[in-house]
């Protein structure tokens, strides 16, 4: 007899809660067919519960010991997480009686005949994907909710989630389609076609696309900084206070701190976030010639992060004088945002102004530490917590880029003699085609699966 490969219309079981100790646990099933769940159900619960109704339960093996006492809910397709019948048993929190209760379900299915199967990762959500409960950018977003790191970015995992980038994304999708239609109509009638296009405004609907996208793609790309950190690298002579401001900023003592030039002789990285907004902040070995193997290889690490940063703060030591801080001789990229930070103002008998875009601080005080966060989400383009934004991704970024793309070529073609709007019709139809890949109406089975393999299991 061969062996059963696992397949979407298998019932699925898995543990949603995370590992570790808690008061609560929940165990989730999804079966694509009703009268399997239903046998099931009756089975493991006793009784058939009342859908949505919270049934009390004490949980026993085939001997009736007691496995666990806690809630089942149960849900009939399609009104579910998966679109499919779901069950989901709310018992106590550790491991071990967590486990116990999917292996006496697992027992007890092999009893029914029934081929229930440990869900692999992310396939609750990629069934409610498939099932159409949400699209692909939704069900990115539940995993962007589940490992957010703070109150603000768990808002725009959950904006996400409910669909405000889905509905942006599709409006300008609409909007291209509405437009493709009206040029495959004006196809079909090339004698009155320039007429036509003229009363309907074509060129004008086109820039109304072309400026939708602009600020879709803008929101995007600011939603991508939120999701996956800025890296933020610290960068100066030696004993400048680097160490110093990387343990201010973050709140503790991440780096060794000391008078000693050369102290740091290899990057730090500190995951903190400012405003809600993540940030990785790299403390890096100080610039300088040096004779030292050990601290000339973190030299050259630190500029290998240089390069790999989305802003520079350059730190200056305020007591060296204003005039040796305006001066910078580190050979950093010139294309790269930076802030030029004085450092040690506490030292001079009196704190200077912001001068010459010097921004004067104090690591060992605090002195204009809440200026410097300010200035850093407004140097990388987050003036603001996005709460009423959303959370994105890099492909979603990439998508939008080759949508833009193509508008672009169109709106070229538009501007040129109306005998080519056969052109212009097709470049539409691939703007349309990459808007599609961010919502995965035309995405490849493969990537899908690689999406949702990096989902965690039971969701």
């Amino acid at each position: 007899m061969s062996l059963h490969q696992p397949q979407h219309g298998d019932p699925i079981v898995a543990i949603a809660t995370a590992p570790g100790k808690g008061g609560v646990g929940v165990v989730r099933f999804s079966f694509p067919s009703p009268s399997s769940f239903q046998a099931f159900c009756t089975a493991f619960c006793g009784k058939l519960p009342k859908p949505r109704l919270a049934t009390l339960l004490t949980l026993r093996d085939f001997d009736q010991h007691a496995i666990d006492e806690g809630i089942a809910l149960l849900f009939n397709a399609p009104a579910s997480f998966t679109g499919e019948n779901v069950l989901e048993f709310q018992g106590h929190g550790g491991q071990a009686v967590l486990q116990g209760v999917v292996g006496h379900a697992l027992a007890l299915a092999r009893q029914l005949n029934i081929p229930l199967r440990h869900a692999m990762p992310g396939e609750f959500t990629q069934r409610a994907f498939l099932n159409d409960k949400l699209d692909l950018a939704q069900a990115e977003a539940v995993a962007d909710l589940i490992d957010a790191g703070s109150i603000a970015t768990a808002k725009a995992a959950a904006a996400s989630l409910s669909g405000v980038f889905s509905k942006q994304v599709n409006e300008l999708a609409d909007r291209i389609v509405h437009l493709r239609l009206l040029l495959e109509a004006t196809l079909d009638f090339p004698e009155e076609e320039i007429e036509f296009l003229e009363k309907a405004d074509a060129k004008g609907q086109l820039a109304d696309i072309l400026n939708a996208h602009r600020q879709l793609l803008g929101a995007a790309q600011e939603g991508v900084k939120f999701r996956d950190g800025l890296q933020i690298v610290l960068v100066g002579e030696p004993n400048v206070g680097k160490s110093s401001l990387l343990n201010a900023l973050a709140g503790e003592e991440i780096a060794i701190v000391s008078a000693i030039a050369g102290t740091t002789r290899d990057r730090i990285k500190q995951e903190l976030n400012i405003r809600g907004v993540p940030l990785v902040l790299v403390d890096t070995a100080g610039l300088r010639d040096t004779v030292d193997e050990v601290e000339r290889i973190g030299i050259e690490r630190t500029r290998k992060s240089v390069e790999e940063a989305d802003l520079l703060l350059i730190l200056k030591d305020a007591t060296q004088g204003l005039q040796d801080a305006l001066n910078t001789h580190l050979e950093l990229p010139l294309h790269l945002p930076t802030i030029t930070v004085l450092n040690k103002v506490d030292l001079l008998p009196k704190v200077p102004q912001l001068l010459n875009d010097l921004l004067p601080v104090s690591a060992k005080n605090g002195l204009g530490l809440e200026q410097l966060k300010d200035a850093i989400l407004a140097k990388v383009g987050i003036a603001h917590t996005p709460d009423h934004g959303f959370m994105a991704r890099q492909r979603h970024v990439d998508a939008l880029m080759v949508c833009g793309q193509h508008l672009a070529v169109a709106h070229e073609f538009a501007q040129q003699d109306d005998r080519i709007l056969d052109l212009f019709a097709e470049e539409l139809r691939l703007a349309h085609d990459a808007l599609g890949e961010i919502t995965g109406r035309m995405l490849p089975d493969d990537l899908l699966g690689l999406i949702f393999s990096r989902f965690c299991i039971g969701k």
